[in-house]
């Protein structure tokens, strides 16, 4: 009785790692659809962290460019952001969300795929010692791929963070 009930746990452990689309072991694709967050659950998120957060015009409506939004923002991107937090130590301030104004595409700020950061020393060292330089974007900027494949761009006076994951939450 007893080897019958390990092979049927093995067999249902198993069943679950390998079935399509379920499993363990089976890759996010740009098809499958992200979970999308509300503002007011980014800040909780972010505010549990110890990450704040900004705005030129000190606002946060998703169309207005001079405020930072979180609205529809992926569920992976905000854990990426605490990901982040809790590797580096630092303070991270974010800058930029999905309000408009930021370049086009699937993987964009406003479908929820970004977040800008100020730039500060502390994650400046820690991206560039810890990433993978990976060369230089269209538009000049110098990149660097962490292990779970998000990619930081550094744009000058802020980091433009493309979160395809959450970064091993």
């Amino acid at each position: 009785m007893k080897t019958r009930s390990v092979l049927t746990a093995l067999f249902l452990v198993l069943g679950a790692l390998f079935a399509p689309g379920f499993g363990a072991l089976t890759g996010t694709t740009p098809a499958q659809a992200a979970t999308k967050i509300t503002h007011a659950t980014a800040t909780s998120m972010f505010r549990q962290a110890g990450i704040t957060w900004s705005s030129s015009g000190n606002c946060s409506d998703r169309n207005n460019a001079t405020c930072t939004s979180f609205e529809q923002l992926n569920l992976a991107t905000a854990q990426g952001a605490q990901t982040l937090k809790a590797a580096t130590g630092c303070a991270l301030n974010i800058t930029g969300g999905t309000e408009t104004g930021h370049a086009s595409g699937t993987y964009s700020h406003w479908n929820g795929y970004k977040l800008d950061y100020a730039k500060a020393t502390c994650l400046t060292n820690y991206v560039k010692n810890t990433f993978a330089y990976i060369g230089v974007r269209g538009d000049g900027a110098p990149m660097w791929q962490s292990g779970s494949g998000n990619v930081y761009a550094d744009e000058g006076n802020h980091w433009d963070v493309l979160y395809y994951n959450c970064g091993g939450c």
